[in-house]
């Protein structure tokens, strides 16, 4: 499952420990509220992940504008404000 996959699928069996850790999936809520991600970001994201985005094996970052979501390989990390660095091949 790539990582567009995982983080589109609706039924949480299809996102379980082999796919991503549980440690990390709660890290990516936390981070989605602290830093105050709200709809219409989340739709800015939904629509990025729709179009199946290929992403590197190494550390990467997309930058919506109003936050910033980070990853390694396969899977999100993290989420950044606008204002953070963030390191990695931009998308």
């Amino acid at each position: 499952m790539n990582w567009a996959a995982w983080f589109s699928a609706a039924d949480a069996q299809d996102r379980k420990l082999g796919n991503l850790p549980p440690n990390v999936r709660q890290h990516l809520i936390d981070r989605m509220r602290d830093r105050s991600i709200n709809i219409a970001d989340l739709n800015q994201l939904r629509l990025w992940i729709d179009s199946q985005p290929e992403v590197p094996e190494g550390d990467w970052y997309k930058d919506f504008g109003s936050f910033k979501i980070c990853g390694r390989g396969l899977y999100p990390k993290t989420f950044l404000l606008a204002n953070q660095s963030a390191h990695g091949t931009a998308l």
